[in-house]
């Protein structure tokens, strides 16, 4: 399993989630788990997905996911789980 960490963070607006999952679904990347806050207008979410059966290579999506979080106005940023693990370790 390829799991990858995914944060979106930027102002609510109607239909991030949507735009991401959908994204996701239609490159063949599993959602494992998924975790979305907004506080006061601010939109948090944090996804593990699984990437093994994408039908693109990590760095083509984390690129695309990237223009695609400029597009609906917030940041999307893309890490292998082990890199993300390695980085927050204290």
């Amino acid at each position: 399993m390829k799991r990858t960490v995914i944060t979106v963070v930027g102002k609510d607006t109607v239909g991030i989630i949507a735009r991401v999952c959908t994204y996701l679904a239609n490159n063949n990347v599993n959602i494992l788990d998924i975790s979305q806050t907004i506080v006061q207008g601010f939109f948090n979410m944090m996804m593990i997905v699984d990437m093994s059966g994408a039908s693109k290579d990590f760095e083509i999506l984390s690129d695309e996911l990237e223009v695609l979080g400029t597009e609906i106005g917030v940041i999307i940023k893309t890490q292998r789980e082990d890199i993300f693990d390695k980085m927050h370790r204290i």
